[in-house]
């Protein structure tokens, strides 16, 4: 399993978020979040925004933290980084 998560630094709505991330398989990833209990419109394109609150309950059920720029870097490699496109909107 290899399922990251950075730290929780991106604000919105009032919170401080981070992103969830697998570096094998969009089908993780989703495991993963149902398990922590994140909605389906949590996921956007290649990631999930988790609320810094549930931040230590991914780390504690096996996510491992690196640094934004890591994560990055790493679906990249994976092939599962999804880019926006103009349809985004």
């Amino acid at each position: 399993m290899s399922i990251l998560v950075d730290p929780p630094m991106w604000t919105a709505y009032g919170r401080r978020w981070s992103h969830l991330v697998s570096d094998t398989s969009f089908e993780e990833l989703h495991a993963f979040a149902e398990r922590l209990g994140l909605p389906a419109r949590g996921f956007h394109r290649d990631h999930y925004d988790l609320p810094e609150e549930l931040y230590a309950r991914a780390v504690a059920a096996g996510a491992t933290p690196v640094s934004s720029r890591e994560l990055v870097a790493r679906i990249l490699a994976a092939g599962l980084r999804r880019r926006r496109t103009p349809t985004d909107r």
